[in-house]
């Protein structure tokens, strides 16, 4: 197997104290390596607050889809929302945006004030920016997504590609079906990303690897097929996409809503527990993975292929740490 070098990311830090707190828990057990940030997350403030005291690399988790927004929308109508005034949901959104419905300069401003947002929270801009519910590989919004990064100097996102999806068979049909659509979408945003500087990882796991799905023997044959074909001891970035947490607990917690069924799930403390356990990490030892910070990775370069590509070994370069 190839040597590889993985960020463990959890996703939608600030949602809730619980969610937030199981977090952290991974974050000092040496489980998580970076944090998405939700800046409209109804704990949001706190979350800001304990990535300064733990010193947690921390992203946006940029939100088109869930709560209400920072942005220009919270004043008037928007394209964005719906009659509540909250964003149009995950499905509702990705229905919008094909509808042609969705005003992109909408998507820019909203963008503009989260990331502002997010240096009030911090004090500096965000580690990396990816996109609560893969909302920025939509085609059009990937275009925006990619020129308000470039703008404000950040170079890392997350591309969720991941190699054999379709084929993991544990996956319920409505979310490898999901799954599929995410990937895509992803392909086809790599254009947009690469032609504004953006950067990220060789490859990406965390589809198949959700809720229930995570395991030992998911994340190592997730990554598995992430590397047919690369050769062996070459150096390879990776990116694991994780929604641990204690469940949230309502009403705490959401963007404006209360927590969805998703954030109540005991599947969240499902991830907590695998991710904390030493069975994961003795696996991935075994297979020659390696924790690593976003700075430490090997960014993919603009322009170069990934590994969903039949060539991947002629895309690959060798990380330099």
């Amino acid at each position: 197997m190839a040597r590889v070098r993985l960020v463990v990311t959890a996703d939608d830090f600030g949602y809730c104290p619980r969610r937030d707190e199981g977090i952290v828990e991974a974050f000092l057990a040496g489980a998580v390596t970076s944090v998405s940030l939700l800046v409209n997350g109804a704990a949001a403030e706190s979350a800001a607050e304990l990535a300064r005291r733990h010193r947690i690399p921390t992203g946006l988790h940029a939100n088109l889809s869930e709560g209400r927004p920072v942005g220009p929308a919270r004043h008037g109508a928007s394209s964005l929302l719906g009659p509540e005034g909250f964003f149009l949901g995950k499905m509702g959104f990705r229905e919008a945006v094909a509808a042609g419905e969705v005003v992109l300069p909408q998507v820019r401003g909203e963008l503009e004030a989260q990331l502002s947002r997010f240096r009030e929270l911090l004090g500096r801009d965000p580690t990396h920016v990816d996109g609560h519910q893969h909302v920025h590989v939509l085609p059009g919004v990937c275009q925006v997504f990619a020129e308000a990064l470039q703008a404000c100097g950040v170079r890392f996102t997350r591309l969720p590609m991941e190699r054999g999806v379709g084929d993991c068979a544990w996956l319920e049909a409505p979310a490898r079906a999901f799954a599929c659509a995410v990937e895509q979408d992803a392909r086809a945003a790599m254009g947009p990303f690469a032609r504004h500087g953006l950067r990220w990882t060789d490859v990406f796991v965390g589809l198949s690897t959700c809720g229930r799905h995570m395991s030992a023997h998911h994340v190592s044959g997730a990554l598995a097929r992430a590397l047919e074909g690369i050769p062996t001891g070459r150096a390879v970035t990776a990116e694991l996409m994780a929604h641990p947490g204690y469940p949230s607990v309502p009403p705490a917690g959401g963007s404006g809503e209360g927590p969805d069924a998703f954030s109540c799930s005991w599947e969240r403390l499902h991830e907590l527990r695998v991710l904390t356990a030493p069975m994961l990490w003795a696996q991935l030892a075994q297979d020659g993975v390696q924790l690593c910070t976003l700075h430490e990775l090997d960014s993919k370069r603009p322009g170069e292929g990934t590994p969903s590509e039949a060539t991947l070994e002629t895309f690959l370069e060798p990380s330099p740490l």
